[in-house]
């Protein structure tokens, strides 16, 4: 209750503002170099549980192999604290160093089903055929990180 008073606050004070302000690039804000690949997932009601146990066993594990190789930065699951409500209740992300690590690479997909392995390949496929019946994709996103400059920190004084 107290996080929606303060969200609807803030969003009465940026409204407000609006009007009158007009933010600047890396004056006001910057964009990090990293970016974060995200899923919106709606999985069905009682199957999330089989579809995290799924993703243990593939997204989970190729992450961290990817993890290891320098691939990508970090992964993250979110779940939402009421799953029935709303266009998604699951969030998947991987956060990569740079844009330019989006990019097809052969090298890096080489060494990737390298580490990775073949059987683990074929594993991965059967589970993930069963995805399609416990859930729906329904967005997909790549995003930066966005920092206000002056927020929290001396300059405000």
């Amino acid at each position: 209750m107290l996080f929606r008073t303060i969200l609807a606050g803030a969003a009465a004070a940026t409204l407000a503002g609006s009007a009158s302000a007009q933010l600047e690039i890396f004056e006001d804000y910057t964009l990090s170099d990293a970016v974060w690949e995200v899923s919106t997932i709606k999985v069905d009601a009682n199957m999330e549980d089989y579809y995290l146990e799924g993703l243990k066993g593939t997204w989970v594990e190729a992450n961290e192999v990817a993890k290891s190789l320098g691939h990508i930065e970090d992964y993250s699951i979110f779940a939402s604290a009421m799953p029935q409500s709303g266009h998604f209740n699951l969030m998947l992300a991987v956060k990569f160093s740079s844009m330019a690590d989006l990019a097809p690479s052969k090298a890096k997909y080489d060494e990737f089903i390298t580490a990775w392995g073949e059987s683990k390949l074929d594993e991965t496929r059967e589970t993930s055929q069963n995805y399609p019946e416990l859930r729906e994709i329904t967005g997909q996103y790549v995003m930066h990180e966005l920092t206000m400059i002056g927020v929290g920190s001396d300059e405000d004084s």
